[in-house]
Order: C-alpha cells, then structure tokens, then sequence
C-alpha cells in the first residue's frame, strides 16, 4: 500500500539550488556555481530535502528524482539516445530513486547485496553515467520514470 507524499513548493531561491542538484553537482560545487556560502548551500540542501519529505541523509540521486517528478526542478536534456536497459536494470533504477542505503537499496532490486555494487557499476556504464545522480537525471530526460513515482512510498520502507 503506497501513501501520497505532499511537497511544499520551493521558494525561487531554493529551486536555483534544485536546478544545480539535477545537474549533478555536489553541494561545494553549487556553493561555487551559486557564490553561495558552503553553510549557506547545506542549509538549502536541508530545506530542500525537507520541502519534498526526503531524510536528512538521502541522497542526491533521490533528491534530484523528487525535484524531477515534483516538477520543482527540470531534467536536463540528455546528449544520447536512451540505452536497451534489461527489467532488472529498470528495477535497480527506480530502488536508486528511492532509497539511500546499499542495504535498502539491494533489497527494493531485489538483488543479493554482495551483487549490488557490480549490478550498480554496470547500469551507470550502460547508460554512460558518472554517479546515480546524473543516472536518474538521464533516466528522467529518457523518460524511463514514470512522472508519480516520487509522490508515494511503500509503507513502512525506510528512506
């Protein structure tokens, strides 16, 4: 059974920041990009996770799908085609989007977690990706997540 999620739209400060976490950058580099203090980018990246119900330790890659399907932030467009991903990798996909521990993560693909780091390695090599961050953010531009998936959460799964 699956609970909605209710965001709080982002101030247009905040969504600058957003727009920075779909690229792929870290927080130093948003400080930079954005000439934003370090403290000052963490404290948004805070109010941003809080905004979309996201913990406090939850990735970026989760971060940057709820932006996405939130439409708080938008995909950047991809520079290739989306690649042939087996229904395996599409199940590791979407468990990347939603949680943020190997462990849980591993779990929701349903894959031995001995096995997820090479499972992993080999999904960002397929779709040419540096980090799961820029993979959700392709996957997103590739259309291969569906639009609600951010807004519900499998009861008693632990982000």
């Amino acid at each position: 059974m699956t609970a909605p999620l209710p965001t709080t739209p982002l101030t247009p400060a905040e969504r600058r920041v957003a727009q920075h976490i779909v690229l792929g950058l870290s927080a130093r580099e948003i400080a930079a990009a954005t000439q934003l203090s370090p403290n000052t980018t963490h404290s948004y990246l805070r109010v941003v996770r809080g905004k979309l119900r996201c913990p406090e330790r939850c990735t970026l890659a989760v971060v940057a799908h709820r932006l996405i399907a939130s439409g708080e932030a938008a995909a950047p467009a991809s520079d290739m085609p989306a690649p042939a991903l087996s229904a395996a990798q599409l199940v590791l996909l979407r468990a990347v989007t939603e949680y943020s521990r190997p462990l849980d993560i591993a779990r929701a693909a349903k894959l031995a977690p001995a096995d997820l780091h090479a499972s992993l390695d080999q999904l960002l090599a397929d779709a040419g990706a540096a980090d799961t961050t820029q993979l959700v953010t392709r996957a997103h531009a590739w259309q291969l997540l569906s639009p609600g998936q951010a807004e519900t959460v499998p009861s008693g799964a632990r982000r």
